[in-house]
């Protein structure tokens, strides 16, 4: 028997073991570590940072790359929330600053009914993101691998890249800005899954769903979840509660908004590098 056909049967005798366990009103808890890289040319364009200060910026950048994040799931519902954590002295104080006022909450996705909420602040402002829970095309792969004692096999969608990308922003002239934009907005991104039958729900960290088993891993662009824990049936349950606070827009209001502050922002930063110029 082929490698990845012994794979599929050993999971499927496990799904058939534990399916009474699914079967009845159950909860689960995963815990997911994110991390983010950067290209650091971005940001840095042709000026010159000794290996220092570049080590001293990627830790203050550290707190925005890096985060922690725990999944409460039924086979219906699920909800997605950074883990809270003590930040050390200084640590909001540029990027890390810029980074909280972009902080997001629970994040509530429903796939039964195809309902997705998000609490999210955005410097100061509370909004209600309210939206459909869209399918991904996923592609399903043939190939395997572990993931702690779970099996998991591979599946990938293409989706559109919706990432603000500050530094190619911060260089962008006047006259590349339509056509930079027009680009930008035909740019898409591979996304790499891993699921495992072994808890056969259509779930996952994010955004992403709508796979044959719980997502443990995926990787978009430059950014990484992983799950590093899995806990099935908890003595203490947990609430999964819709988030309600909030001016209510969709997913695309809200990019509109936040791309148009950014942008605001961006040009204020470079009238005061001007003026500091000239001064």
């Amino acid at each position: 028997m082929k490698p990845f056909l012994f794979k599929l049967f050993t999971s499927i005798l496990i799904i058939c073991t534990v399916g009474g366990a699914f079967a009845q009103d159950f909860q689960g808890k995963a815990y997911y570590q994110s991390k983010t890289t950067m290209d650091m040319s971005r940001f840095t364009g042709n000026r010159q940072f000794t290996p220092d200060q570049i080590k001293r910026f990627q830790e203050r950048m550290k707190s925005f790359l890096e985060k922690q994040y725990t999944l409460v799931f039924n086979k219906e519902e699920s909800i997605y929330k950074e883990e809270e954590r003590i930040e050390a002295p200084n640590s909001g104080r540029g990027w890390g600053g810029f980074s909280s006022g972009l902080s997001g909450g629970p994040k509530y996705k429903n796939v039964k009914t195809k309902e997705l909420l998000q609490d999210q602040e955005f410097f100061g402002k509370q909004f209600l993101i309210k939206d459909e829970l869209e399918p991904l095309a996923w592609k399903m792969g043939s190939e395997t691998k572990q993931i702690g004692q779970y099996a998991c096999f591979k599946a990938t969608a293409i989706i559109p890249d919706t990432s603000f990308d500050w530094g190619s922003r911060s260089r962008r002239n006047d006259e590349e800005k339509d056509e930079s934009k027009e680009a930008e907005e035909e740019k898409t991104i591979e996304v790499v899954a891993w699921y495992t039958p072994q808890v056969p729900i259509n779930q996952g960290p994010d955004n992403y769903w709508g796979l044959p088993g719980l997502i443990l891993e995926v990787s978009a662009g430059r950014t990484t979840i992983l799950c590093t824990k899995i806990v099935m049936n908890p003595k203490e349950k947990e609430e999964i509660k819709k988030p309600e606070k909030g001016e209510e827009v969709t997913q695309e209001e809200y990019t509109i908004i936040t791309t148009e502050k950014m942008e605001e922002m961006r040009e204020m930063r470079g009238r005061r590098q001007g003026n500091g110029r000239r001064n």
